[in-house]
């Protein structure tokens, strides 16, 4: 057997798992293989470098729970999750709104609730505010029964799934109505610090980076014959909107508070208005295209 040598290992590794019978798995491996050896000549990685990363990413896996998924995080705070977003919306039929994170906070076990009704269990006075918007194709024409399911922190800037895996609060699905009208009472969001307890947070404060993420709400949209929406609301005036540490904030899905909505359902409460455009199904978006997940549902994935 010839010796192997940093020049001749990526070959030899590329020509082992050449017999993949999966096309996808070996175009996807191999090219994996070529930009991880390229990368360790790049920056001449040592042993204990390398050890280091591994511990490194140990960590990160033994903080995943049916609660918290701290891989989700870490791709996020890379940048890889917007990324791989930004390629999914490239191969949309057509361009409806812009997707933004799922977030490692997602769940599916969330209520299913009433056009108009509060999705917080405690508002605090002078926090409470109305939700609206409609959603439509991209021609506008109203989308009827959609599901509108939204998630968000609570006024102490955590989501319930971080507080309790029991607790079930500032999250709720909804419907459109015959106009593609939703409808929602909930509280203004605040920005807030990413969870900053775990090796993803020792390296954000390792890398001087602020570790924060500007207001907003979620929003996971679906209708039968559209392509499922995972997108987000952003307050306009959040100081982090800019520089969100996730990278998943866009101007396009910037919005105001308004403190009087001639047009809002619900009179007398400061109104924020989210229309959203679906844009049509195609063959590859029944596959799946969503990045992330429920943390619960990842662990119970096939390894």
């Amino acid at each position: 057997m010839q010796g192997l040598t940093p020049d001749t290992i990526t070959d030899a590794v590329l020509d082992q798992m050449a017999t993949t019978p999966d096309p996808r798995m070996r175009e996807v491996m191999a090219s994996a293989v070529r930009h991880l050896h390229a990368f360790a000549r790049e920056v001449n990685l040592t042993p204990a470098e390398w050890i280091k990363g591994i511990a490194f990413m140990t960590a990160v896996g033994k903080m995943c729970t049916p609660e918290r998924q701290e891989f989700i995080l870490l791709s996020d705070t890379l940048g890889l999750s917007a990324l791989v977003n930004g390629l999914h919306d490239s191969t949309a039929m057509e361009e409806g709104t812009h997707t933004s994170l799922l977030g490692p906070f997602y769940r599916e076990a969330s209520p299913t609730l009433a056009a108009g009704s509060q999705i917080a269990k405690t508002v605090k006075p002078g926090s409470e505010i109305v939700l609206y918007g409609r959603v439509t194709d991209v021609n506008g024409k109203p989308v009827a029964d959609a599901t509108v399911s939204i998630w968000q922190t609570g006024a102490d800037g955590l989501y319930d799934i971080q507080e309790s895996a029991a607790s079930i609060d500032y999250r709720g699905v909804f419907t459109t109505d015959a106009d593609g009208i939703y409808l929602v009472r909930t509280v203004k969001p605040l920005g807030y610090f990413i969870p900053m307890d775990g090796p993803v947070g020792d390296m954000v404060r390792a890398q001087k980076r602020h570790g924060m993420r500007p207001a907003h709400i979620h929003f996971l949209v679906g209708a039968p014959g559209y392509r499922e929406l995972v997108t987000a609301l952003y307050l306009r005036d959040d100081p982090h909107l800019a520089d969100d540490v996730v990278f998943g904030s866009s101007g396009d899905l910037a919005v105001d508070v308004k403190p009087n909505d001639p047009g809002c359902p619900i009179k007398g409460l400061p109104t924020i208005r989210f229309d959203m455009r679906l844009s049509r199904e195609t063959a590859a978006d029944k596959a799946g295209g969503r990045v992330g997940a429920d943390p619960s549902a990842i662990l119970k994935q096939p390894a």
